[in-house]
């Protein structure tokens, strides 16, 4: 399988969810659906790096998963909104390089 885009995921979304009839949420409705994803997150987080082992009788999720889902609802969230996320990473981007530049010790290469 080949390395996809963001532009993609987002046309991958977009062609799922434009086969129904209900579309996309709402942005609160996203917001909340994100806010859960997230704290599915945090419980495989927590099982697998923290100190709270799961249950037996505990879904077989994995971190890679809940970051699939994640990604999911973001790809729906930025198509709700007409937002290209390829263009936001790159304006963040920009703004670490700039208002960041200096913030964390950077690494020492050698040539």
């Amino acid at each position: 399988m080949s390395e996809k885009t963001l532009s993609d995921i987002q046309r991958e979304v977009d062609d799922y969810i434009s086969q129904f009839k209900e579309g996309y949420f709402s942005p609160l409705a996203l917001m909340a659906r994100m806010s859960e994803e997230v704290g599915e997150l945090a419980r495989e987080v927590n099982h697998f790096y923290g100190e709270k082992p799961k249950k037996a009788d505990e879904a077989d999720n994995s971190v890679e998963m809940e970051l699939g889902d994640i990604l999911f609802i973001l790809s729906c969230f930025a198509n709700s909104l007409n937002i290209d996320l390829t263009e936001a990473h790159n304006k963040v981007m920009h703004k670490f390089a700039t208002r960041d530049a200096n913030r964390w010790t950077k690494k020492i290469t050698e040539l």
